[in-house]
């Protein structure tokens, strides 16, 4: 399975990007920064190990469910993670980042690093490309009208009111990302599918003997079903900004060279350090996608020269507010089920 960084292929000498390639390896921002991701890991796991702690002393009371809260946001940062080990931006080989990735995403979160990485890799391939980006694929929400005329029965009134119900659709993802993962078990190699199944199982009894060992059943599945739900939540309030609403290539059009394909279908959300710690870095999704391997803690540096380049070659630039950046989300998904609510 090739890494993310694998996608950004050296470019020709001639191409719109190469000035900006080497602008950014000149500035030494595509060099690892082993002892931040060592500090931030580190932060993560004693993170996780207080709530753990919390849940046990806390003990069988419905006051355990507010330890859901800081273990689904320490359990984003595990997923954030695992997003950087899928894009080698932590250390320097591939078997150690598969090692983060198969323990922060199995062991730790329940989730299929394998599977992860299979379908996002595709997405940064070709971010917003209906035919080969599995992220504005047809599912439970859809992303074009030509989509939504094909939608019948219970999906076309799904479609009709996708943008009032994202938010709480988004509930449910905690789940469907687990369910998924056990799905693509049957894609995988067999040893590639024995580690995962493996660490999987691992982490359903670990979790599972928590909860049960501190509180009755009842109050563990209230538990589990609302860490899942602001899990899902959290993930999704990160992932919405980033392309939804964005450009969409023709899939019948020219072909797009790699700074218009990755620049013109992402979006950045403007903030500070709180906003980079609750996006995990993802609100730079323009400076992410034109260089998957960058070290998160580079994306803040590498903004402005992505910016001033883009700007002098002609390129537009989208930047925004987190607010604005859902509203402009949810304002595409309004405007995609529009005909089927006239219709």
């Amino acid at each position: 399975m090739p890494q993310a960084s694998a996608l950004l292929a050296e470019p020709a000498a001639g191409s719109d990007f190469a000035p900006l390639l080497r602008r950014i390896r000149a500035e030494g921002l595509l060099e690892r920064r082993r002892g931040w991701y060592a500090l931030t890991i580190a932060a993560n796991a004693l993170a996780l190990a207080a709530t753990g702690t919390g849940i046990v002393l806390t003990g069988d009371s419905w006051w355990t469910l507010f330890m859901a809260v800081p273990m689904a946001l320490f359990g984003a940062r595990t997923a954030f993670v695992g997003h950087d080990s899928g894009h080698a931006q932590i250390a320097g080989t591939r078997r150690t980042h598969r090692v983060l990735g198969l323990i922060h995403s199995d062991l730790l979160l329940g989730m299929s690093y394998a599977w992860w990485n299979d379908k996002h890799n595709r997405h940064h391939a070709n971010p917003n490309h209906i035919d080969k980006d599995p992220d504005v694929g047809v599912g439970a929400l859809v992303w074009t009208r030509r989509q939504a005329a094909q939608r019948e029965g219970f999906a076309r009134w799904l479609t009709r009111h996708q943008a009032r119900l994202f938010f709480p659709m988004l509930l449910l993802e905690g789940l469907n990302l687990k369910v998924s993962s056990l799905r693509d078990l049957k894609r995988q190699k067999a040893g590639e599918r024995r580690v995962e199944a493996t660490l999987l199982t691992l982490h359903l009894v670990g979790y599972t003997t928590l909860l049960l060992s501190s509180m009755s059943l009842g109050k563990a599945l209230v538990f589990a079903l609302l860490h899942h739900a602001l899990f899902g939540l959290h993930l999704g309030m990160v992932f919405a900004p980033n392309h939804k609403g964005m450009e969409m290539p023709d899939p019948h059009g020219e072909r797009w060279g790699h700074l218009r394909r990755q620049v013109l279908t992402s979006r950045n959300v403007r903030g500070g350090p709180l906003t980079d710690w609750f996006l995990g870095g993802l609100n730079y999704q323009i400076e992410h996608h034109l260089f998957p391997n960058m070290p998160r803690p580079h994306l803040r540096r590498a903004q402005p020269i992505v910016r001033a380049y883009c700007r002098a070659v002609g390129l537009s630039y989208a930047e925004t507010g987190l607010v604005d950046s859902y509203r402009q989300a949810l304002g595409h998904m309004h405007d995609v089920g529009a005909p089927l609510r006239t219709g």
